[in-house]
């Protein structure tokens, strides 16, 4: 949520910089229009219930002296029906307000590239292991080539065909070695980051409303949630939703900024308008696992913990010797509550791209005014934190980037060296018979 005073005062520069989000300049004409209505009601409001108090003074004090006090009694009755009424009205105008301001996304920082979608998103650095030589990527010659979930269904670690029996389109059975890799791959990301000091939480993956409200995917993208029928809850699209939400309504001890909070949890998106987008394969599932990372922290100190961030992202992917370049995302491209996005993409050597594999974004305090997260500054001073979420990574994807980019021509593939020891020193995966 937009700071309403903020824009109160900088309204040509709030439309400037919500006009690069997509947002109509008539959209804050409007909003700032309703609220100073809102806020004029305020003290015609003040103002009666000020002539109020008086009346009733009048009124006790001529029945005291035991005079005739009807006349007074019968403004008093107008001036209470006046503000009866003026009260629904600003109830109203609140609504108006908060409807209006609720789907307003973050404004973007000021060094975010201007642009209306992906194309005008910036590249900032690339990374493949050494022994790629001048090559930016391995594989790329090779004729053999497979897609990972030809790979996965010709080892037997992958089946699609019964995830799509038993619950739809988009969900698969992972098999032997295969839930065993992924295991192994959601374990090596969490021991990764608790030793950069990240507290590893198990989240509940059902959630609230206020919670969705709280990180900015309710009133917004309802739609795409999986909601539980009858109750106002959600199966979470993300354990940033219930990571974030942990100190909702709270006050956090300065002393204890920046915390950071890990979690593995099976996600869920109905993936509403992607449809023909990936249909194949683990890059859109309907349900998927991630570790995700989050942060509390200083506004001062929120851009530094951007950059750690996604250097703890990249952290996995090059002990994982897995080809991949970080890009900054425009103002067009970027998720609602972030003001800034750096999205890391692995190489995917079949397809001859490179595909998201995590979002790293610095909200600053765009959720923590919706959540109600403060803490006090050196002056003592009542103030909201910074929050930033990011993708420590997507499994699934991982899992996918790995068995491309590692796979070898007899069919089979070869383990990263890191994710041996959670394989018990398994060194390939080899075709098994299928069930």
């Amino acid at each position: 949520m937009l700071d309403i005073r903020y824009m109160r005062k900088n309204g040509a520069e709030v439309k400037q910089r919500l006009e690069y989000r997509g947002v109509n300049p008539e959209t804050i004409d409007e909003l700032l229009e309703l609220d100073q209505k809102r806020r004029n009601l305020i003290q015609k409001v003040e103002s009666l219930k000020a002539q109020r108090n008086d009346v009733s003074d009048k009124i006790a004090f001529a029945k005291r002296q035991k005079e005739d006090a009807s006349e007074a009694i019968l403004q008093m009755k107008q001036v209470g029906a006046d503000i009866k009424s003026l009260d629904n009205e600003q109830t109203l105008l609140d609504e108006q307000v908060r409807e209006i301001a609720a789907h307003l996304p973050n404004m973007a920082a000021v060094d975010v590239p201007v642009g209306p979608d992906e194309s005008a998103n910036v590249e900032q650095r690339k990374w493949a292991p050494e022994e790629y030589g001048s090559r930016p990527h391995a594989l790329e010659e090779a004729s053999w080539v497979k897609a990972h979930y030809e790979i996965g269904e010709n080892l037997g670690i992958l089946d699609f065909e019964r995830g799509a029996k038993v619950s739809g389109a988009r969900f698969l059975y992972y098999v032997g070695d295969g839930a065993r890799l992924e295991r192994a791959v959601y374990n090596f990301m969490l021991d990764e980051h608790r030793q950069e000091g990240y507290t590893e939480m198990i989240t509940p993956i059902v959630v609230n409303d206020s919670a969705m409200f709280g990180t900015g995917q309710y009133p917004k993208f309802q739609d795409d949630a999986y909601r539980v029928e009858g109750l106002n809850q959600t199966y979470i699209p993300t354990a940033e939703v219930p990571l974030t939400n942990y100190y909702s309504g709270e006050e956090l001890p300065s002393e204890d900024l920046p915390i950071k909070f890990t979690a593995l949890s099976p996600s869920f998106r109905k993936e509403a308008g992607s449809a023909g987008k990936d249909t194949r394969g683990l890059i859109r599932l309907h349900q998927f696992n991630k570790v995700e990372m989050v942060k509390f922290t200083k506004p001062e100190d929120s851009y530094e913990e951007l950059e750690k961030m996604t250097l703890d992202a990249e952290n996995i992917l090059q002990k994982l010797n897995l080809p991949y370049h970080v890009i900054v995302l425009s103002t067009g491209d970027m998720g609602f509550s972030a003001a800034k996005t750096y999205d890391i993409e692995v190489w995917m050597p079949q397809q001859n791209v490179y595909r998201e594999i995590s979002s790293v974004s610095n909200t600053e305090d765009f959720q923590a005014r919706r959540m109600h997260i403060t803490y006090r500054d050196a002056d003592n001073k009542l103030q909201l934190v910074h929050t930033l979420n990011g993708s420590g990574l997507a499994v699934g994807r991982t899992v996918a980037a790995i068995l491309e980019n590692y796979q070898n021509d007899d069919g089979s593939v070869t383990i990263p060296e890191v994710l041996r020891p959670y394989l018990g020193g398994q060194e390939k995966l080899e075709p098994t018979p299928h069930h």
